[in-house]
């Protein structure tokens, strides 16, 4: 069993898709129809830069979905290895799944373009710059991140906001909170924190008022049916009811992304390969949650080329 899957924000790099959109029309109608529904050169961004503005947030979030849908439309339009055909589930990382859920067809890329903007400035907008933080805690499982958390608190927020991998959880909160997590780390057990370059904390209860406007945007534009089930974030499950998921979409803004149990349950499911669209950052995550797995990353046309006689 295939489980094809989608990274999320940090993936992104000026260059991205470049290759792909030189190489196929079919990328290139990716990267046009996301700019006509953000009425802004997102692509022109994604190819030259400057960084600073692809890491933006509102930009960040639509540009690594963008390249992710192309990847899956070039190999389903040039090499014939639909979604649908070749993959038993989908999941992504934070915005990733929204990318899955495009690429299953539960929203129109223009809407998922959209949903991805609005997210991004919505996440941008719930708390003041400055005010905010989150830190990769390197070394760490989820029993001692959360501990840490809790200690470095204090009565402010600071709570887990990504379980990435056996040896990698993400906290978010106030940022002075997570400054305290920081200098407490090695007294929790745990290698170091490193601050991440992230213009608000997201995945902590701070996300509160980005939750609520994107509740209202779901309701009006909320997923249609999908090809394939995919592995929500906020529950670690799988899920067929597009309801179910637009309600879990609403969690997720404050809730933590539970990647490491996702993977294990995919694995439990019956997946053995996961098959990474647009990046190279959940593959080695992969890896480390479930040493038996196989994975793919598939970025350039060489990447889908091999594939694709691999899988014809």
């Amino acid at each position: 069993m295939t489980a094809f899957i989608f990274p999320g924000q940090g993936s992104q790099k000026v260059g991205m898709g470049a290759e792909l959109a030189e190489a196929s029309a079919y990328a290139r109608e990716v990267f046009e129809e996301v700019d006509e529904a953000l009425k802004q050169k997102l692509s022109a961004l994604m190819k030259g830069g400057p960084e600073s503005e692809l890491t933006m947030t509102a930009n960040a979030q639509p540009a690594i979905m963008a390249n992710s849908v192309a990847t899956a439309r070039v190999l389903e339009k040039e090499f014939g290895l639909s979604l649908t055909d070749k993959a038993d589930c989908v999941a992504g990382h934070s915005l990733g799944e929204y990318s899955a859920l495009c690429a299953a067809d539960a929203f129109s890329l223009t809407d998922t373009a959209k949903l991805l903007r609005l997210r991004g400035i919505a996440m941008q907008d719930a708390v003041p710059i400055g005010v905010g933080a989150m830190a990769a805690l390197l070394g760490a499982d989820i029993d001692k991140a959360t501990a840490l958390a809790e200690a470095a608190a204090q009565g402010q927020v600071c709570e887990v906001a990504n379980d990435n991998d056996p040896t990698q959880v993400v906290i978010s909160g106030h940022a002075e909170a997570i400054d305290r997590a920081i200098e407490m780390a090695k007294e929790h057990g745990i290698k170091r924190g490193i601050k991440l370059p992230v213009s608000a904390p997201f995945h902590c209860s701070l996300m509160g008022p980005a939750a609520l406007r994107m509740k209202n945007a779901l309701a009006e534009t909320p997923p249609q049916a999908f090809t394939v089930p995919i592995f929500a974030n906020v529950s670690a499950a799988r899920v067929t009811d597009p309801a179910e998921e637009q309600g879990l979409l609403v969690e997720q803004i404050t809730g933590r992304v539970r990647w490491r149990e996702s993977v294990l349950a995919m694995g439990e499911a019956g997946v053995e390969r996961f098959v990474e669209l647009g990046g190279k950052v959940l593959g080695p995550m992969v890896g480390r949650i479930d040493k038996e797995a196989t994975t793919v990353s598939l970025v350039t046309m060489e990447d889908l080329e091999n594939f694709a006689k691999e899988n014809a």
